[in-house]
Formats: structure tokens, sequence, C-alpha cells
């Protein structure tokens, strides 16, 4: 099995993105403007840290916007090499988002409730170049679009890196007491994780080392 790459999300400044990519995170998480949920920083923030990032490390802006439009313009006010779109896609208008913006990878969020999680996977399997799989509820009166800190079933998350042509990341609850164990049954492409490795909302660099630890044992 190849070794898991890590995206460290809901990184909010300079500082902890060089701690993260000197831990050895392939990929950073860059947090818009969310209904719900931790991390988010404004886009003049989310620029300055994707302007000061080196390849060949990801920036991934997560936006909450949902039509083609407003993610291009999102998009447009960061510079960021990836979008994870945290929400579902109106119309599903892959084709036309890729090319507005031609060279920027697009990660969809499926949020893994239940079977309908693995058939919605599926369908956008072909159309986004990778998945990433959390425990939000896009549902509830309030959307819970990711940092939920709750883990999910892994057998739903399994059945989707098995079927998938693209990329998956796995995230949702993740911390160093269970990461061997989620590698081991979903084996996806990356893990990503936000509260796993903080201590009243600031990065931990004592989790982070753990972590990695963990991930590389």
């Amino acid at each position: 099995m190849s070794k898991t790459r890590v995206k460290i999300c809901c990184i909010k400044n300079i500082e902890e993105a060089k701690s993260a990519i000197n831990f050895g995170a392939s990929a950073i998480g860059l947090v818009g403007r969310m209904p719900s949920g931790p991390g988010p920083i404004t886009d003049e923030e989310i620029k300055i840290i994707t302007s000061y990032t080196p390849p060949p490390i990801a920036t991934f802006l997560l936006t909450s916007e949902t039509k083609v439009d407003e993610i291009v313009n999102h998009h447009r006010r960061v510079n960021t090499n990836t979008i994870q779109l945290v929400d579902g896609l109106e119309n599903e208008s892959y084709k036309e988002l890729k090319e507005k913006l031609p060279g920027v990878k697009i990660v969809q969020v499926i949020h893994v409730i239940d079977e309908s999680s693995v058939e919605e996977a599926e369908r956008i399997f072909a159309m986004a170049d990778g998945l990433l799989l959390d425990s939000g509820n896009p549902n509830k009166a309030v959307k819970e679009l990711g940092g939920t800190g709750r883990v999910h079933d892994w057998k739903l998350s399994r059945k989707i890196v098995e079927r998938s042509h693209v990329p998956v990341f796995l995230a949702g609850g993740l911390n160093s007491s269970n990461i061997r164990k989620a590698i081991e049954e979903v084996q996806p492409f990356a893990v990503d994780l936000c509260s796993g490795v903080r201590t009243n909302g600031n990065l931990d660099l004592k989790k982070l080392e753990e972590f990695f630890r963990f991930v590389e044992y």
C-alpha cells in the first residue's frame, strides 16, 4: 500500500502553514465563509497564505458557494490551486466550472450519511478531480459542511474508495488514536483533519507530531 498523504485543514496563518508543511503535509485547507464549523478566515488571509505556500503543496480553498460564477469569483480572490466544494454544485455543472478555471483541481465533498452517499459519490466520479469524505450534514436547517469532529461509517467510505476512479480523501473525527484503524479500514489516497491536531483552536505541534508518527507507522 502506498504512503497515505495528509491534508491539514483550518490553517489560519503562515506560521500554521509552515508547521503543517514541515511535519509532512502535502496539502493545506483554507476555510472561507461557512454557515457553521471551525476555521473560517478572510479571503485576504487565504490569499496571503496561498502566496507563501511553495509548490508542490496543494492549497485548498474550502468554499460553501454552490453556483459556478460565485465559486469562480471566490477563487479569483484567493488564487489557490485547488477548490474544495463543501456543498453540492448547482446543476452539477463541473464541466462549466472546469472550463472557467482551467488548471485548478476540483475536489467535491461527500458527506457520508448512508448508502445514498455512496450513490452520490459514484455519480460524481467522472466529473470531479477528487472526492473528500466528511461527516457533515447539508440537510440540517443550519448546514453542517465539515469540521464536526465526528467519525462517520467507514464501511461506506471503503465502498466509495473501492469504486472511485479519482483520489479519495478521508476526513471526519480523525486523530492520532484512530488514524491507523482509519487508514487500514478505508485505504484512502489521503487523510484530512482539523480539530484532531488542535488545542483551543490553535495548531498543537505535539498533536501534529504524534499524528504524523502514527500515519507513517
